[in-house]
């Protein structure tokens, strides 16, 4: 006897929930995407020839997004995954670049030309973060709280204390380097989620011990390219997949779902996923079923696609350009909601390693600000001089005469990532502060129905794509497991 289920979002969340559920014939899944294309925040900008990840970029935790795919039937062969290396540069104001290498020895003799006395501090930040990781790891990523209460025990609050989740990662950055340089490389890596350095809880420094345990790595073809294979996996399995279809109503009686308003016909089923953003998908639900909680969005970005005539040449595909003082970017980024005057930069050059990218002999250039979220700023006024302003550092900082190369440019800011359906404008979901971390997250049953579930960047454990598609793994396994119980009873009613 099959259970139908609805997934309301077509994102990477929800369609590794239906992946993972697929693989069993006890589920008949439909998938509701208001767009016209799947993927969420993993698609692609393209232009006569010119092709370029829109959203997520740097590929980390491969074993763990990997095992998840191959735990729905995808095998790594058809995860075509090429290692950086080195990781990523790192360029500072005074003409210095640092290289991350995941190889511990050569990333401390770096450390050591850079910053003499910091190795000895990168060492004892590399034995501390590897207990830690392997902790962080299984009492967080791979546990679900939708019993509060069951994590709020004394042995798990001690644990909080030794991962020293009172602390916020600049801090513990400075118990192992003393070069302020050196911190804020090592605390940057928040931005990956959309959080402050200075804000978001130090268990977030597993994130940078990661890319030396891990390495970072590229999805040939483009990260966006995942989304062809999941959807071909999908169809195989016979996965109804319907774009253009807005869902405007979920439907609760006490305590369960009857079924949703699609493009406003009702249709009934046993089950219902949430897969958008979760602040947004709330909204859905009847004012008494709301959780009425209110929530801080990530960070937003200003990106620049940009199709060249040219590659530059540089260490890494992946390349930070640092400002003269991170800290002023980010408290005007997080605190202030203004734009800076002095920017932090990620660039992204991946036509270096991956011709198809681009015509033959012309490359493609992502850029990415981080900038305040929220409707605070006018980007209509904004728009041009800001971008003006990034190609300038651009030129200054590795990519002389840019504007002189460029053949096709597309602007994105986080008006149009509001409009697109991100929570504020934010990038990442709700941002990593403590109070929206672990069990203070949206859990995958947020509500006390008992047949409506979410999964996405805004719910625990939270965003980045390996991250979401262990939240899609927690889900599913929640699912077997509720309903296992069932399918035992329907098969002694039925016998």
């Amino acid at each position: 006897m099959t259970r139908s289920l609805a997934i309301v979002g077509g994102g990477v969340g929800g369609l590794v929930t239906a992946l993972l559920l697929s693989k069993d014939q006890n589920y008949d899944i439909t998938i509701y995407e208001q767009k016209d294309h799947f993927g969420g925040r993993l698609q692609f900008v393209e232009h006569e020839g010119y092709k370029v990840d829109e959203g997520p970029t740097i590929v980390l935790l491969p074993e763990m997004l990997l095992s998840i795919l191959e735990e729905g039937g995808i095998t790594r062969e058809e995860i075509p995954l090429v290692a950086c290396d080195p990781l990523y540069s790192v360029d500072y104001t005074n003409g210095e670049q640092m290289l991350k290498f995941r190889d511990i020895e050569k990333q401390k003799q770096e450390i050591e030309r850079l910053y003499p006395g910091d190795g000895e501090g990168f060492e004892r930040f590399i034995q501390d973060m590897k207990w830690r990781f392997h902790m962080g790891q299984q009492h967080f990523l791979e546990q679900q709280f939708v019993k509060k209460r069951q994590f709020f025990t004394p042995k798990n609050i001690q644990m909080l204390v030794k991962l020293r989740a009172y602390q916020h990662v600049k801090k513990m950055m400075k118990s192992y380097f003393k070069s302020e340089q050196l911190q804020n490389t090592y605390a940057l890596q928040t931005l990956y989620i959309g959080g402050h350095p200075a804000e978001s809880p130090a268990l977030y420094s597993l994130v940078s011990y990661s890319e030396h345990e891990h390495g970072i790595w590229y999805l040939k073809g483009g990260y966006a390219s995942l989304v062809d294979i999941l959807i071909g996996k999908l169809k195989e399995r016979g996965v109804t997949l319907k774009t253009g279809s807005t869902v405007e109503h979920v439907g609760v009686r006490n305590r369960h779902c009857d079924g949703i308003v699609v493009n406003g016909d009702w249709k009934a089923f046993d089950d219902i996923v949430l897969n958008g953003d979760f602040p947004i998908m709330d909204e859905l639900l009847p004012k008494e079923k709301k959780l009425n909680r209110s929530y801080t969005p990530s960070s937003g970005c200003f990106l620049v696609y940009m199709g060249l005539d040219r590659n530059y040449d540089q260490p890494s595909i992946h390349k930070f350009i640092m400002s003269d003082n991170f800290d002023q970017h980010m408290a005007d980024v997080f605190q202030h909601k203004k734009l800076p005057e002095d920017p932090s930069i990620y660039t992204f050059h991946p036509s270096l390693v991956d011709d198809s990218l681009a015509p033959e002999g012309k490359g493609v250039l992502y850029t990415l600000v981080p900038v305040p979220s929220g409707e605070e700023l006018d980007w209509e006024n904004h728009r041009e001089s800001f971008t003006e302003m990034v190609l300038d550092h651009l030129e200054a900082r590795g990519y002389p005469g840019l504007r002189d190369h460029i053949e096709w440019i597309k602007i994105k800011t986080p008006k149009e990532s509001m409009r697109e359906g991100l929570f504020g404008g934010g990038s990442f979901g709700i941002a990593p502060t403590l109070f929206q971390s672990g069990v203070f997250r949206p859990q995958l049953k947020p509500y006390e129905v008992d047949n409506v579930y979410a999964v996405g960047a805004s719910i625990h454990p939270g965003g980045g794509v390996p991250i979401v598609m262990q939240g899609a793994k927690l889900l599913s396994n929640y699912l077997k497991d509720h309903h296992m119980v069932y399918y035992n009873v329907s098969e002694v009613v039925e016998g």
